[in-house]
């Protein structure tokens, strides 16, 4: 699948992190990772401090997948809202969801201390904000609900959000938020993890799996096998080509990378943002100046049909919200 266009920033800043051997023979191992993008690292990190023999393969080189073009932002936030959730799933399914998704954010950190990553990891705090006053009584129940459970949340209004530089009508500021080079972390923890004894294989791509007498055989298009008693699959967006059912709709969205400015505008210094808007804007700054902006999603998966949308795309998000919505170049 293709499931990228261009080269993205990520990848372009790094080059090419560590290369590692594709699959020359038959092997054998406690856990097959099928996918080496951040999913997979982390997967077998797991695995590797629980002393388990783990192999893990990737059709590409590692880390060449999605986890290039990741914006990169981490948010204790899902798609659905807290006080939403909490009326689908009810008040612990809810609330421990999104207790774990902020702590999720924590040990990562600890993570990338003990490996010595040098991802530019900072803490942010997030800005959900409304360009419109229709989404003004959404935000303050999704407040109330966050407010009551015990999240570190502060409201803010049209005045506090311009001294941001932000036109918007109102915004939920979160404490627990921050960016990070993902193509840089997942590269540095496989490298870890190899040191520790991962065994990884690149351009190594799985053709099929059988079970023989409760051992999983999977072979590789290049003709060899691996025998394990479990396979784990970190494939992301190409999971849909191994499900056997047709559990998920697949979109495109588009990011986009600025040139870098002399000087990071100072509202991009402590805060990343995402918006109300069904698709959703967000965007954030990078410590060597640059703005990174996503959003823009469309209802299809085909490579060629995204590709074309591209300059479209780069007008739409551009000019209308990063400089109409966000007046950056006046603040400093």
């Amino acid at each position: 699948m293709d499931i990228r266009s261009n080269e993205p920033y990520w990848l372009i800043k790094n080059a090419l992190a560590k290369s590692y051997p594709s699959l020359k023979e038959d092997l054998a191992a406690e856990a097959l990772i099928v996918g080496g993008g951040i999913t997979g690292a982390l997967i077998a990190y797991k695995l590797i401090k629980e002393g388990k023999k783990v192999i893990l393969i990737d059709r590409r080189d590692v880390c060449n997948g999605s986890s290039a073009a990741s914006t990169a932002m981490l948010q204790y936030e899902i798609d659905v809202s807290l006080y939403e959730l909490i009326e689908q799933r009810g008040i612990t399914c809810a609330v421990s969801s999104y207790q774990n998704c902020e702590k999720a954010i924590l040990d990562l950190k600890k993570i990338i201390d003990e490996i010595k990553s040098d991802c530019q990891f900072e803490f942010k705090k997030s800005i959900y904000f409304s360009s419109t006053k229709k989404d003004i009584e959404f935000l303050e129940k999704e407040f109330e609900a966050r407010r009551q459970h015990g999240f570190k949340v502060k409201w803010m209004d049209r005045e506090n959000l311009q001294k941001l530089g932000l036109i918007a009508e109102a915004a939920i500021e979160s404490e627990s938020g921050a960016v990070m080079d993902t193509y840089k972390f997942a590269n540095d923890l496989l490298k870890y993890c190899s040191e520790k004894g991962l065994k990884i294989f690149d351009r190594t791509e799985l053709k099929s799996v059988k079970e023989q007498n409760e051992i999983q055989i999977a072979s590789t298009k290049s003709g060899f096998k691996i025998e394990t008693q479990h396979i784990i699959f970190c494939t992301g967006y190409e999971s849909v080509e191994t499900l056997t059912e047709d559990i998920v709709t697949l979109k495109s969205t588009y990011a986009l990378a600025s040139e870098a400015f002399p000087q990071i505008p100072k509202a991009f210094k402590n805060h990343i943002y995402w918006n109300t808007s069904e698709p959703y804007l967000y965007f954030r700054g990078t410590k060597d100046g640059r703005i990174i902006m996503g959003g823009g999603d469309e209802k299809f998966k085909n490579a060629k049909k995204r590709d074309a949308l591209l300059p479209k795309k780069r007008k739409k998000v551009l000019p209308r919200n990063l400089i109409n919505a966000f007046q950056i170049f006046i603040l400093n």
